[in-house]
């Protein structure tokens, strides 16, 4: 069995996907910010919980020192910690800092994670990356007003899926030697949408599940969600 990190597992997908992976035989470590809730999380599940706060530096290297000194190693990261930003504001009242705040935690959150579990990633024999995506950053589908994603307004925290979903297939074509793919949940009920999404969060956690424990030579630079490969 193979040990897994993931971000952002204090609660929703994460959580669900800690849950499952731990089930299925998993060392899972519950990264989570807040401490008290990330404990809590992690023991329900029954993973072992490292804090980390994607947006800063010192707490993601701290984060991967402390896997380093306990496991050694890192199978597959999991970078599912994201914000949708502000709820609610219209376009025109849009500022530069609501946009930094949700890239710095969307984008910029996964990049400092990915550079500090790194050297963790490469004493794996099958190392993998699986960034936890949107269809709400797909071209195809907002553009389908059949679809959830078109009946939806939301600029900041759709150019930051966007973003993420390239900078999977790039990073996938800098590091060959990592199996690197990106998962979209589908419209789940989650905090992130205020559980309106008709899927359970079980069920948007497939995708993630599936990229988390398929085998070598599955694939690099995808993008799935739970019926199959995403249309950007």
């Amino acid at each position: 069995m193979t040990t897994i990190f993931i971000t952002g597992a204090n609660k929703g997908l994460g959580r669900e996907a800690a849950r499952r992976l731990v089930e299925l035989g998993h060392t899972v470590l519950a990264g989570a910010r807040d401490p008290q809730r990330g404990e809590e999380a992690a023991a329900a599940v029954g993973a072992r919980f490292v804090r980390i706060d994607v947006t800063d530096d010192a707490s993601v290297a701290a984060a991967a020192a402390d896997v380093a000194e306990h496991e050694g190693h890192v199978d597959v990261l999991i970078n599912n910690a994201g914000v949708s930003g502000a709820h609610g504001v219209a376009a025109e009242a849009l500022t530069g800092a609501d946009v930094l705040d949700v890239f710095d935690v969307n984008v910029a959150g996964v990049v400092r994670t990915v550079n500090a579990f790194l050297p963790l990633l490469r004493k794996s024999v099958d190392p993998a990356i699986v960034n936890v995506s949107s269809g709400m950053g797909s071209f195809t589908h907002t553009h389908d007003p059949e679809r959830a994603e078109g009946q939806v307004v939301a600029p900041v925290y759709t150019a930051s899926k966007a973003a993420l979903t390239m900078l999977t297939t790039q990073y996938a074509k800098a590091l060959p030697d990592v199996r690197i793919n990106a998962a979209d949940p589908g419209y789940t009920a989650t905090d992130l949408n205020g559980h309106s999404g008709p899927q359970t969060v079980s069920e948007g956690t497939d995708a993630i599940v599936q990229l988390a424990t398929e085998g070598r030579g599955s694939g690099t630079g995808r993008v799935i969600d739970r019926y199959g490969a995403v249309a950007w």
